[in-house]
This record gives structure tokens, sequence and C-alpha cells, in this order.
């Protein structure tokens, strides 16, 4: 399904700014940046990449799928924990060199580690110190499901 997807030729910059086809911006490694949040909420769920053919199927599927730096290869959300992103749309940046997703996050949250975003931890400014790292607080005052049991 995905290989009937086609992106368009980027071209000049008036297209690509204000055009009606979808021409992204791949880095050098061939990944562009994926921002995913809660379609009611709007609350921040995760950042990730995709290659080409990650959003191509991100596209035909409805379903978010991301390409692992880590692992080498794509990743559909949720085919293991079974917390799929339903995409409800799809946006991008003036620049086609971001993609935002607005999904509806199935299952108990986005985060690998058990919370509902990944971003369950902020900076302690009130606590910083010439001579120690950056402090960090946890946001979330607990996680929302028990990575152990869902990723085994």
């Amino acid at each position: 399904m995905s290989e009937q997807i086609q992106f368009a030729s980027r071209g000049e910059k008036q297209q690509i700014e204000q055009g009606l086809e979808l021409a992204p911006k791949f880095d050098a490694n061939g990944l562009i940046p994926a921002i995913a949040t809660d379609f009611e909420t709007g609350t921040l769920l995760m950042v990730a990449y995709m290659n080409e053919e990650a959003l191509k199927q991100t596209v035909a599927l409805g379903e978010a799928v991301y390409y692992s730096r880590s692992r080498q290869e794509l990743w559909h959300k949720g085919a293991t924990s079974g917390h799929v992103q339903i995409v409800k749309e799809i946006r991008v940046d003036c620049d086609q060199d971001a993609i935002w997703l607005r999904v509806d996050q199935q299952g108990k949250g986005a985060c690998h580690v058990g919370y509902q975003s990944c971003f369950y931890r902020a900076v302690d400014r009130e606590n910083l110190s010439d001579d120690q790292p950056v402090p960090l607080v946890i946001t979330e005052t607990e996680k929302s499901f028990d990575p152990k049991s869902v990723y085994k």
C-alpha cells in the first residue's frame, strides 16, 4: 500500500513553503523528525524520526510508523505494546523538514518506560548548582502502565 504513496520533488522555495504537495526534506541520514501530540488534549507524547518508508506507511495506514535509529529498522508504534497511535492529522512545517502527528493514543501511554508521555521529566532550575549536573524532576506522578508486563 505504501508503494502507491508519492511525495513531490523539492522545487523552488515558494513551492516548498506554500505549495499544496508534500515534499518532505529528509536529513543526510534520510530521516525527518516527527512530533506526536494527543489529538484531544494537545499533550506532547513523543518525538521520533521517520525515514521515507515510515512516512509513506504512516500516510497509507493511518497509524504512526517511525524509524528506530538504535535498531535501524521501521517501528510500527504499538505493534508490541498495543499502544497504537491512530493518526488523526499529519501536519508539516513551513520548510517541510519536520512532521507533526496529531494522534489518538491507544492504550495507557506512549512512553516505553511506562509514562503517558516521553516528556515526564523537567529541568529543576530551582536547584541548579555550579559544580553539579543539571538536575531533573519527575513531572508525572505515576506510571500509566507497567512496561515489564507489556514488553516481555
